[in-house]
């Protein structure tokens, strides 16, 4: 029986956001590609060190010993590498006891093209031309923040899943957004207001939320293993539009923090999010130290592959 991918939340990951893969890619950039493969193909029997998707994937991949109806995640490796090059990621992840079985190995042309033949609902990865690329395409993605500052525990064991959203240009569209960047705050905030009955438009990650919730649903309220937060710059009265529109998609958030300024990293880290999505560096870049991390570019209509 044929496998419809269309069935499942997929996650399409590449290599260096789901191992740190910081110095294979200096080779890669200093000496070029027969260099990185060399290197590769040498130390290929020497296990990675985990990224910052590590444990996302590792806790994603749990859940399908846990869903009722039996499995509902496909984790994919989408990675720039060739065959010749990823015996070494797959080595890393059967040496972690990752159920990953499949791969799109595309020998540097870009991944985007490939998402939609694999239905994938989401796409972390280290090249912000391919997370932008996917974003055009209007597939959620996010471009994984690497920090040396952030340790990830390849044995720590997540019972809840914790993942945090942006609100303006991730989970609803940027159009609030370039109203507050043009006109400015008074302008954005009336605008709220007048609107506060009208839902706001679905940003790149509307659809993810909503399979998310889904997936939700499929445990009693005491064992759901995915827990969401909405951490907006957002606050009264802009707060209305957003809980408005929640409702009107039918979809769960469990916590929602309207910080009107205030530093989202504080509350991340109280959150314990294991991934958090924003559009804004000021945002991304303290968060990335304390929890993984990954910026949502803007949309750009002229992709490159259409």
């Amino acid at each position: 029986m044929r496998l419809n991918l269309k069935d499942y939340l997929v996650v399409g990951i590449s290599s260096r956001a789901l191992f740190d893969l910081e110095e294979e890619n200096k080779i890669y950039e200093n000496k070029g590609l027969e260099q990185y493969t060399q290197y590769q193909i040498e130390h290929e029997n020497e296990i990675l060190k985990p990224g910052a998707g590590f444990q996302l994937v590792k806790a994603l991949l749990r859940i399908n010993s846990l869903v009722p109806s039996g499995r509902k995640i496909e984790i994919i490796i989408m990675s720039r590498n060739s065959a010749d090059t990823s015996l070494r990621i797959f080595n890393s992840i059967e040496h972690y006891g990752l159920d990953i079985t499949r791969a799109a190995l595309v020998g540097g042309a870009g991944i985007a093209p490939y998402l939609n033949a694999f239905d994938t609902d989401l796409f972390l990865s280290a090249n912000e031309n391919d997370v932008q690329e996917a974003i055009n395409a209007g597939i959620a993605a996010g471009i994984i923040c690497t920090s040396p500052e952030l340790h990830i525990d390849p044995d720590k064991e997540i019972e809840q899943i914790r993942i945090a959203f942006d609100g303006d240009a991730v989970l609803f569209s940027d159009e609030s957004e370039r109203i507050y960047q043009e006109q400015g705050l008074e302008a954005f905030l009336k605008h709220e207001k007048i609107n506060a009955h009208k839902p706001l438009p679905e940003g790149p990650f509307a659809k993810l939320l909503k399979t998310i919730s889904y997936l939700q649903n499929e445990f009693t309220k005491d064992k759901v293993p995915i827990r969401t937060a909405l951490v907006t710059a957002r606050n009264a009265p802009a707060h209305e539009r957003v809980i408005r529109t929640l409702r009107e998609w039918n979809v769960r958030i469990d916590e929602a923090f309207f910080l009107g300024g205030v530093e989202k990293s504080e509350v991340l880290k109280a959150f314990g999010a294991h991934i958090f999505f924003d559009d804004q560096p000021l945002n991304i870049d303290p968060a990335s130290r304390i929890v993984p991390s990954a910026r949502v570019p803007y949309k750009n209509k002229r992709s490159s592959y259409e």
